[in-house]
């Protein structure tokens, strides 16, 4: 039985080719979950509701950035997740429906797969939980030059996660996505025989998984229009941690 991401409605116009080669043909890629399905290690720490919570909020913030680099690449949102597809709608995003997702690996290989076939040269993947991230972070990224075949990764906070990714072609690898996804990343970049380099960038380092990610994202965003920093303090978060001291 054939479990991959299916492809349900797909939103893609055929491109402006004088656009596209402007662009390079880069695409950013963000898969977003089911609430139900994110955040399970703060568990100790928020309710399942606050938990969706936060993962929207995030997922707003990185929308902010991404609506600002439109004009520099087609932005792409992987989902099963209505309320997700309907924002990046809105926002002018393009749409990969699935039917469920049965990891982030799959997902986004799964969709590299489309935007591939689609005629685009590279694939940025990016998390749906970097709240810090700002537009010039990701216009950093696009303005890599990135040898064909390559790769350039983001790592996380503590260098061993990879926070993003910008495979040329889009399939030049399968994600590994999970614990020591770095390491394991540049594993396959070296059986692939492709050039691989890291690019440490502070706030795309910074995505939230446990109650340390939110101390450090607190510190950081401190006194900032950000609506993460705003739901962690409607709902007494820094109190919270305070208390679990």
């Amino acid at each position: 039985m054939n479990n991959a991401p299916r492809l349900v409605t797909h939103d893609w116009v055929t491109p402006d080719l004088e656009y596209m080669t402007l662009s390079k043909k880069r695409a950013i890629l963000t898969p977003v979950k089911e609430p139900t399905n994110c955040k399970t290690r703060l568990s100790d720490l928020l309710s399942p509701v606050e938990r969706g919570r936060l993962a929207w909020a995030m997922f707003m913030d990185l929308g902010r950035a991404l609506s600002e680099v439109r004009t520099a690449c087609t932005v792409f949102v992987v989902t099963s997740y209505d309320r997700a597809a309907r924002y990046a709608r809105e926002a002018g995003f393009e749409v990969l429906l699935e039917n469920g997702q049965l990891s982030e690996s799959s997902s986004v290989d799964w969709a590299s797969g489309v935007l591939s076939s689609l005629g685009f040269d590279s694939v940025l993947r990016l998390p749906a939980d970097i709240p810090l991230v700002q537009s010039e972070d990701l216009m950093l990224l696009l303005g890599a030059e990135a040898p064909s075949p390559g790769v350039l990764m983001v790592p996380s906070r503590d260098g061993t996660g990879t926070n993003a990714i910008l495979r040329t072609p889009p399939q030049l690898f399968p994600s590994r996505f999970g614990p020591n996804s770095l390491a394991l990343h540049i594993k396959e970049a070296e059986i692939a025989g492709a050039p691989y380099s890291i690019m440490p960038l502070e706030r795309i380092a910074l995505d939230i998984d446990e109650p340390a990610d939110i101390q450090a994202f607190l510190q950081c965003a401190s006194g900032s229009d950000n609506e993460t920093f705003r739901l962690l303090r409607e709902i007494k978060m820094p109190e919270r941690l305070a208390n679990t001291n």
